[in-house]
């Protein structure tokens, strides 16, 4: 039984969302619905004007009943209060399934575990465990904390030691960029879902192919652990400024055909064409989806930067709408 940071006994129960874990919650979804399911991500606001910006997305999402919704965690542990906070107030005030970030960078154990603890107390049950990026520069040296962990793998161990908890793990289409062949970026990815993960959430990408073939590789050095979901991460682009952020983000150019598609819309005037460039982001989204979903993917996953419209847009494409009432566990 997992013990909460305040020494409470936490036994497991499900505090907000239609299911008890990720994985339970995209067959309940997809049982009830008969299709995809979906789930979107948000980021710990920096004021409380970007909160309120948040609290109007989760409330336009919370009416499309995503599968489960994340919150991430700042590089270093710099959003670390308002994110256990937030997520907390998603599990408490909203019948949304909230999953936690959890990442080792700039941390000790001790300080993983009563972290954990401050999850369990706010009804968080599930978390998704990442290795982290420095500080500063995301693409930069990694600094193991020296009373840290060095790998994901060490932490979703911890995660599972502790108790009652259900665990997810990033994944890399085009391997992360530290590993220096897609076969060594598997077997790490192997190594993870085998001391406990559940279920993984890729990095972005702009090319479905790189999905399937990541997909084809778990499968190929794991049969087992390739069963487990992986789930595909999209974020529509809005402005040629969020293709720099997409990148940052991911640690990977855009592929030549999405940057043609994208600096064709722009036009060749001294100003961008916002509108179009965000209609041209908006379908290579929806088409990517449509992709996805044809190829059997278990869920789409969007990263928000906590606006809803776009995301919104795409799903409206892809069928998805607003419904009158919560799916039933």
């Amino acid at each position: 039984m997992t013990t909460t940071s305040s020494g409470r006994p936490y036994c497991g129960e499900t505090v907000g969302g239609t299911g008890h874990s990720v994985a339970g919650s995209l067959r309940t979804h997809a049982g009830a619905t008969g299709r995809v399911p979906f789930s979107v991500e948000f980021n710990p606001p920096r004021d409380g004007a970007g909160e309120a910006r948040l609290w109007r997305a989760v409330r336009e999402f919370e009416r499309m009943h995503p599968a489960f919704v994340s919150m991430t965690y700042g590089a270093g542990g710099s959003t670390k209060d308002r994110t256990v906070r937030i997520t907390g107030e998603l599990a408490r005030e909203t019948t949304l399934l909230p999953v936690a970030h959890l990442t080792a960078v700039g941390h000790s154990v001790e300080e993983l575990r009563a972290l954990v603890g401050s999850y369990a107390d706010s009804g968080i049950r599930n978390l998704l465990v990442l290795r982290g990026d420095p500080p500063g520069d995301p693409l930069g040296a990694w600094p193991r904390h020296p009373d840290g962990v060095e790998y994901a793998e060490d932490l979703v161990r911890i995660v599972r030691d502790l108790g009652d908890f259900h665990v997810g793990v990033a994944s890399f289409p085009q391997g992360h960029h530290r590993s220096p062949d897609l076969d060594h970026d598997t077997r790490f990815l192997a190594a993870k879902l085998r001391a406990g993960a559940e279920y993984s959430i890729t990095q972005m990408f702009f090319d479905v192919e790189h999905y399937l073939r990541l997909r084809d590789r778990v499968v190929a050095m794991d049969p087992i652990e390739g069963a487990k979901p992986i789930i595909p991460e999209l974020m529509p682009i809005t402005s040629l400024r969020t293709v720099t952020r997409a990148e940052e983000l991911c640690g990977r150019r855009l592929t030549a055909a999405v940057m043609t598609r994208l600096r064709k819309a722009a036009g060749d005037g001294p100003e961008e064409n916002r509108a179009a460039v965000r209609a041209e982001g908006i379908e290579i989204a929806t088409e990517m989806g449509q992709r996805l979903i044809s190829e059997g993917a278990p869920c789409l996953h969007f990263i928000t930067l906590n606006f809803a419209k776009a995301t919104s847009e795409v799903l409206t494409n892809l069928g998805y709408g607003v419904t009158a009432a919560p799916l039933g566990a």
